[in-house]
C-alpha cells in the first residue's frame, strides 16, 4: 500500500473520519496521559477525572482502531492490560499536548471572552 496524503476540506476523504475521532476530549486527554508511557485502565480513569469506565473502554477501542494506541495482554493471575501510544500517536501526542498547554495557558482570556458575549447576549 503507497502511503496518501488526505485532504480534511474534501467530504469525501477519509481524513474526516479520523479528524471527527480525534476531535474529542476523552481521545485527547487520554493520548496526552498516554504520552508519558504505558498505563493501566484503572490508572487511566484516575488521570482523566470525570471519564467513566465504559466512555475510558470505547475511547481506548477506537483509539486502537486508528491506530494510535496498542493493547498489550498480560497472562498473570489476576490479569493486567496495559495501553500505550503506538509511533502514530506517539507522533499525535506533541500536537495533543501544545493544545493542552494552549487551553490551560488562555483559559482565562477564553473565560473572559465568554463572559462578556453573554453578558451582551442578554
Amino acid at each position: 500500500m503507497t502511503a496518501r496524503r488526505g485532504n480534511v476540506f474534501n467530504s469525501e476523504c477519509p481524513s474526516r473520519v479520523v479528524l471527527d475521532a480525534l476531535a474529542e476530549k476523552w481521545v485527547l486527554l487520554i493520548v496526552h496521559v498516554l504520552a508519558d508511557g504505558p498505563r493501566r485502565t484503572s490508572e487511566l480513569r484516575r488521570a482523566v477525572e470525570g471519564i467513566s469506565e465504559k466512555m475510558l473502554i470505547q475511547t481506548l477501542r477506537k483509539l486502537e482502531r486508528n491506530g494510535f494506541v496498542a493493547r498489550h495482554s498480560f497472562a498473570e493471575v489476576p490479569p493486567r492490560v496495559e495501553y500505550n501510544l503506538t509511533d502514530l500517536g506517539r507522533s499525535l501526542s506533541d500536537a495533543v499536548r501544545a493544545l493542552d498547554n494552549w487551553v490551560e495557558a488562555n483559559i482565562g482570556q477564553v473565560m473572559q471572552a465568554r463572559e462578556s458575549f453573554d453578558a451582551r447576549a442578554e
